[in-house]
């Protein structure tokens, strides 16, 4: 399993040679430096641990400082663990190795990790897609909920039902992405289609089987 971390730029087009356009999301992904490999006898599970996001010398704890210099790498921001068998392997990656986009070819499936836009509080129309009540004289229930259970019995609502509240910035992992080219020079992978996160946000880039 190829894995990434990377930073969403934002959306462009780009054009196929027959002339169709193609809106994609440009990702700056990488390089990531191994930190850490998990191991499925020693740890119980098995996974490798990727940073990114360069900042200031002093901006991280002196543990998190010394974490990342055992690596060989300079101080970053995210620390994310990817699980899979085969990263664990023997003939894995292995801590202070480089991870690039180098892993990932055009034409690839991903699927793409991120935290989704906030919208704040919102109805059930916008959160949920519910339909609207009549707008017709005298209507008093436009854009209400609608009865949310029965009356004497059982006389309480019930758990999980759908009703207005926070919407977005939650944590979302959209599956079935394509990679549409890939610029291997700027660190840069353009992804068919949109992905969850605002723009400059931190993304999880993973093969999708």
């Amino acid at each position: 399993m190829a894995a990434i971390l990377g930073k969403k730029l934002g959306m462009t087009q780009v054009f196929r040679e027959d002339g169709t356009v193609v809106p994609v999301t440009v990702i700056e992904a990488g390089p990531c430096k191994v930190t850490a490999v998990r191991d499925g006898e020693r740890d119980g599970y098995a996974a490798v641990q990727l940073c990114f996001g360069e900042v200031k010398q002093g901006k991280l704890s002196k543990a998190e400082e010394g974490h990342l210099k055992k690596a060989g790498a300079a101080p970053m921001r995210h620390l994310v663990e990817f699980r899979d068998e085969d990263l664990g392997a023997e003939d894995g990656p292995k801590v202070g190795d480089d991870v690039t986009v180098s892993g990932f070819e055009a034409g690839q499936k991903v699927k793409v990790a991120g935290i989704s836009i906030g919208k704040g509080f919102q109805g059930g129309i916008k959160r949920h897609n519910f339909s609207r009540g009549p707008v017709s004289h005298g209507s008093h229930n436009v854009r209400a909920p609608g009865s949310i259970g029965a009356s004497a019995f059982p006389a309480r609502v019930f758990k999980g039902m759908r009703m207005p509240g926070q919407m977005g910035n939650k944590r979302r992992t959209q599956k079935g992405l394509e990679i549409a080219d890939i610029d291997a020079e700027r660190n840069l992978l353009l992804i068919k289609g949109s992905v969850p996160g605002s723009r400059n946000s931190i993304v999880e880039v993973r093969s999708d089987v």
